[in-house]
């Protein structure tokens, strides 16, 4: 892979921190290509969606969507991560192995240099499976204590990732080795098992009802028993029912 042939997405919000990054990596590896320089996560979004960048120097926090969702876009795409941050380094060791660096803010060229080669070292390699771990893994650390982390769902769609807002899902079921993601319009993968979806999503918001499925409550329409005095759930304005184990059937005792 030769230096021309790299893409890079910036997102910054503060707009003197960006011009100045802009201007550091236009001196410091001028043949790196930035397709897109952002001053909010969503723009990032966008962009990561539609230009599948190489490279993209986050701030992780920003208005509307955080540098950490937009990182998981990038992961996704195959894409590498480098975060600049005001956390101390505490909250960013998962990334002292170089796969994804990070710089402190105020980013000086010097430290700039660094992350350049570390990118440049990591491009030359074959893709490395641990990236989307890393970054899971950051988001954990930066979490604070009662804050429900999934906002958005990074998804296979055929030969493309779909970014799904949580608000959108309906519920999540186990297949095979993955978990189908089911949407009012459409349905996407991930490996992320129930068990780790868990944990992320708000249990108010999301019950589990089947070892292997978690519904939106908000889009359960009524219970009833099939012709095996099973119960199933039935969802408004979806034609597929669910099932619900012997474990889960109590929360619906009353409804």
């Amino acid at each position: 892979m030769t230096d021309a042939a790299i893409t890079a997405l910036i997102a910054e919000d503060e707009a003197p921190q960006r011009a100045a990054l802009l201007d550091m990596l236009e001196a410091t590896w001028p043949a790196l290509e930035v397709i897109a320089a952002c001053e909010d996560g969503i723009a990032a979004l966008q962009a990561a969606a539609e230009h599948r960048p190489q490279v993209a120097f986050l701030d992780i926090r920003m208005p509307g969507v955080g540098g950490l969702d937009v990182a998981r876009a990038v992961v996704a795409g195959g894409g590498l991560v480098v975060f600049t941050t005001a956390y101390d380094e505490y909250a960013i060791r998962a990334f002292e192995a170089g796969a994804v660096d990070y710089m402190l803010k105020p980013v000086t060229e010097a430290r700039l240099r660094v992350a350049i080669e570390r990118l440049q070292a990591r491009l030359a390699q074959p893709p490395a499976d641990d990236l989307q771990a890393l970054v899971e893994d950051l988001e954990a650390r930066l979490r604070p204590q009662g804050e429900r982390q999934i906002r958005w769902i990074s998804a296979s769609v055929g030969d493309h990732v779909r970014m799904i807002g949580i608000d959108e899902v309906l519920f999540f079921q186990a297949q095979d080795k993955y978990v189908r993601v089911v949407t009012a319009d459409g349905e996407a993968l991930i490996r992320t098992p129930v068990k780790e979806l868990l944990a992320g999503l708000d249990p108010d918001a999301f019950w589990q009802v089947h070892r292997g499925t978690v519904v939106r409550v908000s889009t359960i329409d009524r219970v009833r028993r099939d012709e095996l005095g099973k119960a199933r759930i039935e969802l408004r304005g979806h034609r597929e029912s669910l099932p619900v184990s012997a474990a889960f059937v109590h929360r619906f005792r009353g409804m």
